[in-house]
């Protein structure tokens, strides 16, 4: 069964599963990050320059966080990006852009 809300001219939100924005899925990424780490700035600018919305974690300042990263990754280092609960330790362009269905 679909839904479909009227939003604005030719502009709707369909309910399914998840909720398609103009026929896009709205996806979570998290990003578990450090201020002094490369890679995890360089994703980041990688993130932001395919218009990407994401969340910044520091797991530097929170024990807590760091934890949840470590849990879900099995891993100590970042970035560790959580992408609707799909896990990807480092860096990793492809994967990243395999599951984000980015075209470079």
């Amino acid at each position: 069964m679909k839904t479909s809300i009227i939003i604005g001219k030719n502009k709707f939100l369909s309910i399914l599963p998840s909720i398609f924005i103009s026929s896009s899925f709205v996806i979570m990424v998290k990003v578990f990050s450090t201020p002094t780490c490369p890679y995890c700035v360089t994703l980041k600018s990688f993130l932001k320059q395919h218009n990407i919305k994401f969340e910044d974690i520091d797991v530097s300042k929170d024990e807590k966080v760091q934890k949840e990263m470590i849990e879900k990754s099995g891993q100590m280092g970042v970035p560790v990006v959580d992408i609707d609960g799909q896990i990807v330790v480092g860096f990793d362009k492809e994967k990243i852009c395999k599951i984000l269905k980015i075209e470079e």
